[in-house]
């Protein structure tokens, strides 16, 4: 347990290091830690075995942070000038009212073939209006001019944009030659066929919490959901896998050992590809393919070890993934329940389903409240209260959304009957983050530090004052 957190901290450490030293090979790196490797094998002791190998982890996302950022620096995609570029859409197009932007995966430019690149497209005007139906794993061919990212644009550099490319034309579209791609397109489609029955502000808000689509979803909304510290709802989270898999293991229980650990497999890549692979999705989607390995192994290991795998596995392959927001809120919140849910379950008191949901959501709040304070500035009280009203509807509304939706896809005429109760849990949720929102109460930086500060001065008070009264009983009973 002990060895797997050290490396996973170590991977983070090691990412962050390789940022600070710049671009290069990784030669270096990569061969120190294949003789860390080796020493590491020698030792006697696992203790001193897990520290090295935690210092081999770390040069290995170090490595791997310099490659990726030279691969950023060191594309070959010909710049301020106007040319022809193919390639593969990664995501869906967002479109908005005078412009449409995505993020494509060059391939080939003026028919030449090179090595792969990512930029982020802006087109206007005809190009636009072309653009927006696609959806990911689409391949396109457009003619416009690559300028370097700036603005609001540079946060896509996390995402390995190397520059924006400015659209002139869509020339070509091809759909996806990926399986993968073409079976999660066809599903979307079913479920978006499948929401047509419900106004536009209910859709929107189902499609967010299936899919994580939320391009539909009206600006006030967006803030209202903001405000009440629910934002993470609009986004698909990890808990869409384990939704998706619940419903899927009746079927799988039917099959022997190797089987369900196939299915669960094929029903997770399908989910991720589905969902577009957030960053919150990919931490699920490992944490439950190591889970089924383990359980197949028959070797179940405890969510925090799992988690901290997850965690060194990701940053060693995207080392990018530690300046995306979602990816830290999605480890901070499964880290915050998995360690701090217990300890408050057992401390409130009430009725189980009262503590658990209580326990749940307090504990990912407090995990997640320094990423947010560092992000946005402040965080909303109202959220814990929030989140637990929005959590009581959130779980039907994602497992009945998603069974209505795929059968009303399939079976059109009975989308709209089937959309009902949809209908009235989606109402619920805006209901709760329209009333949360309009609670005013947040707390900044320095009231968050305040707040530690009293809890803490509160809790060595009522340690001492207890020490006291355990005293004064001793001597009573002498």
């Amino acid at each position: 347990m002990n060895a797997a957190i050290a490396a996973a901290s170590a991977a983070v450490a090691g990412a962050w290091v390789g940022e600070q030293i710049g671009p290069g090979d990784g030669h270096a790196p990569f061969l120190a830690s294949l003789a860390i490797a080796l020493v590491a094998s020698a030792l006697p002791g696992s203790a001193r075995r897990a520290a090295i190998v935690s210092v081999g982890v770390a040069l290995v996302a170090s490595g791997c942070m310099q490659r990726a950022l030279d691969g950023w620096e060191r594309h070959r995609l010909p710049m301020e000038e106007t040319a022809t570029f193919e390639g593969v859409l990664v995501g869906d197009p967002t479109a908005r009212r005078f412009s449409t932007t995505a993020l494509l995966r060059v391939e080939r430019v003026a028919d030449q073939a090179i090595e792969d690149r990512v930029v982020r497209v802006r087109s206007s005007a005809d190009a636009a209006m072309l653009l927006g139906p696609l959806a990911s794993g689409d391949r396109a061919r457009v003619t416009g001019r690559l300028e370097p990212l700036s603005g609001y644009d540079e946060r896509f550099r996390w995402r390995h944009a190397v520059a924006v490319l400015r659209v002139q034309d869509l020339t070509h579209v091809r759909g996806p030659t990926d399986p993968l791609d073409r079976v999660a397109n066809a599903l979307r489609d079913v479920v978006f066929r499948g929401m047509r029955g419900l106004p536009a502000t209910e859709r929107a808000l189902l499609a967010g919490f299936l899919l994580g689509d939320t391009r539909a979803l009206p600006e006030e909304t967006e803030d209202a959901f903001r405000a009440a510290g629910l934002t993470h709802l609009l986004a698909v989270s990890g808990a869409n896998v384990a939704f998706v898999l619940a419903i899927a293991r009746p079927a799988l229980s039917r099959l022997g050992r190797g089987g369900q650990f196939c299915g669960g497999l094929a029903v997770v890549l399908l989910v991720g590809a589905t969902t577009r692979w957030e960053p919150s999705v990919m931490r699920a989607a490992v944490m439950a393919a190591l889970t089924m390995w383990a359980v197949y192994l028959g070797r179940p290991q405890a969510a925090l070890r799992i988690l901290a795998l997850a965690v060194t596995a990701l940053v060693a392959i995207d080392p990018f993934l530690i300046h995306s927001v979602g990816f830290v809120l999605s480890v901070g919140a499964t880290l915050g329940i998995v360690t701090l849910g217990p300890p408050i379950h057992r401390w409130l008191r009430g009725p189980n389903w009262f503590r658990e949901g209580v326990s749940t959501t307090a504990a990912a709040q407090i995990a997640t409240a320094p990423v947010l304070l560092m992000v946005f500035g402040t965080v909303p009280l109202i959220a814990v209260p929030a989140n637990l009203l929005a959590g009581v509807v959130a779980g039907p509304l994602t497992t009945w959304g998603l069974a209505a939706s795929v059968i009303g896809g399939l079976v059109t005429p009975i989308a709209a009957l089937a959309q009902i109760p949809t209908g009235w849990l989606t109402r619920a949720e805006l209901a709760v983050a329209d009333a949360a929102a309009h609670v005013p109460i947040e707390v900044d930086a320095r009231g968050a530090w305040c707040a530690v500060a009293a809890s803490a001065a509160t809790a060595l008070l009522v340690r001492r004052h207890r020490r006291a009264l355990l005293g004064r009983s001793a001597v009573g009973d002498l």
